[in-house]
């Protein structure tokens, strides 16, 4: 839907709920059970045995999804974190780039300036307010999650984990603006890390945790479901 406004030059993207009330379609449901059946397939002891998620519906129904498709280890602890909520767009929401342009002209010069790593539209967030957020969920996290044996599945959006991968791999803004323009995050796309002590020979004198895979939609090909990157709900640009 945001691909079509802003094909056709709308102004606003016509949709009747809020944002974070936005059910997954049809399809998103089947990646939500294809991606669980994925991690089903592993032995138990590598399942998720934490899930921590947004509280949009769609992502709630996600972890659903993985859940009921055998995805998680049966005592699983779930949790939902408002900290992990998409970004916020203010006076931006749901409005396209042509739209913004048109009834926010100030603001479209403000993002051109500081760029949308910077920029705070009134009433919404930039992307270092997101991040501000996700610090301490990462301690939150470290804190209640980081047993040994732990694995934790978190379920959230795509400016949440581009700017995850910002705080866990200390990136630059250049490093991960460049992520971000070179594809959208799929839907059900797998972002795993994984953690590395000072035990391991190659590994920091210091616990870290080191990038597995990004973006990875295996799990969807394999159930022959189609692979996405829209959001079942459209937001003003990122």
């Amino acid at each position: 839907m945001r691909d079509h406004a802003d094909a056709a030059g709308l102004a606003v993207i016509d949709i009747a709920e809020r944002d974070m009330d936005v059910p997954l379609s049809e399809l998103g449901v089947r990646q939500s059970h294809a991606l669980g059946k994925w991690f089903a397939a592993m032995p138990e002891a590598m399942r998720p045995n934490t899930v921590i998620m947004s509280p949009y519906v769609r992502a709630v129904q996600t972890a659903d999804g993985i859940a009921g498709s055998g995805g998680v280890q049966a005592s699983t602890a779930r949790h939902v974190d408002e900290r992990l909520r998409e970004r916020e767009f203010g006076v931006l929401d749901r409005l396209t780039r042509a739209g913004i342009v048109e009834r926010f002209p100030e603001q479209a010069e403000a993002r051109a300036r500081l760029g949308k790593f910077y920029h705070r539209p009134p009433g919404g967030e930039s992307w270092v307010d997101v991040i501000l957020r996700l610090r301490s969920l990462l301690d939150t996290i470290s804190l209640h999650h980081a047993q040994p044996g732990s694995r934790v599945l978190i379920v959230a959006h795509q400016v949440v984990v581009l700017c995850l991968r910002y705080l866990i791999e200390n990136m630059t803004e250049h490093e991960v603006l460049t992520i971000d323009s070179t594809d959208d995050v799929a839907n059900c796309g797998v972002t795993e890390y994984r953690l590395r002590g000072p035990h391991d020979a190659s590994a920091p004198t210091e616990a870290s945790l080191e990038l597995v895979t990004y973006n990875f939609v295996a799990p969807l090909q394999d159930e022959g479901t189609p692979v996405t990157t829209q959001p079942d709900a459209p937001v003003a640009p990122r």
